[in-house]
């Protein structure tokens, strides 16, 4: 069976010993760090384009620039939060304690999502900006850290997928993933990172800038928020199929970790998770239709 192995990839970009502490920057900090600073000009340049808006941009700079602290809030409480709820609740509920290591992994972006989602309502309110004005724009601004907190991801060898014969199959280190029943040798799973990475990154980040700068979609408000959650929720419900899942939810009775199943047939915990934001992100962009459609007429 063909395979790639796994490049020799360090998970530290660099680290230092400082008084017996070790301080490092890992690949995947750098992917959160970057994906705000990207996603915040991307927001600027978007405000400061009026050919975009047809009227007045929804929001200042400086207001951008608050919206931006309320967004990391946002993303690191409910991301936690919501992997602690989601996926290990027992857990949690009896280690307390550990809910607040957030430095040992365990983020779910629905949860970060539900998070930002918060924060920027309360934002709004507070500021009397319109609402789905600034969800467009924190729309069109999450892709690029989709697809650099895949890459890092990747990097460092968790959220694999499932076994795979296929010749892109990679052959990630360590024991769990090393681990598949029926393998005799090296098993190979799918990339699942890297999937998510072009899809939920690069394919429709560039559909995003593609319908707000050539098509001018962020003057009829929702529609372009609409486009991300019913994007994001249908690669996400792909690329479960081939993504190794949680491994609380796996037993011998339900190989592929189905959170939820009858008959052997159902859905893992990200498809269940991703139907809701198809379906709002489709009524989102059929109700800014309808708009567009009565403003014709």
């Amino acid at each position: 069976m063909s395979y790639i192995p796994f490049p020799n990839l360090s998970p530290d970009i660099f680290s230092v010993e400082i008084f017996g502490f070790t301080l490092a920057l890992r690949w995947y900090a750098l992917a959160y760090i970057a994906g705000l600073v990207i996603g915040y000009q991307l927001v600027l340049r978007m405000i400061r384009a009026p050919r975009l808006w047809p009227g007045p941009a929804p929001m200042t700079a400086e207001q951008v620039e608050r919206l931006l602290t309320w967004v990391i809030l946002g993303v690191i409480l409910g991301g936690r939060l919501g992997f602690v709820l989601f996926y290990q609740p027992a857990w949690y509920l009896s280690h307390p304690g550990d809910i607040l290591k957030v430095w040992e992994g365990g983020m779910s972006f629905h949860g970060g999502f539900l998070g930002v989602m918060v924060a920027g309502i309360l934002f709004c309110l507070r500021e009397k900006i319109p609402m789905l004005s600034a969800a467009d724009l924190m729309a069109v601004a999450t892709p690029p850290g989709l697809l650099l907190g895949r890459l890092a991801n990747f990097i460092n060898a968790e959220l694999w997928g499932r076994p795979t014969d296929l010749p892109w199959g990679v052959a990630f280190p360590g024991e769990a993933a090393q681990s598949c029943a029926g393998v005799v040798g090296v098993c190979a799973r799918h990339p699942s990172q890297l999937y998510e990475a072009a899809m939920e990154g690069l394919i429709l980040g560039a559909l995003l800038l593609f319908v707000v700068w050539r098509r001018g979609w962020l003057a009829w408000p929702g529609r372009t928020v609409g486009l991300f959650l019913a994007g994001y929720g249908l690669a996400r419900f792909l690329v479960e199929f081939v993504r190794q899942p949680d491994a609380q939810f796996v037993s011998l009775g339900n190989p592929l970790g189905l959170a939820w199943h009858v008959g052997g047939w159902g859905l893992t915990m990200g498809q269940i998770l991703s139907l809701p934001m198809i379906a709002v992100g489709l009524w989102l962009m059929m109700r800014a239709r309808r708009a567009v459609a009565s403003q014709a007429a």
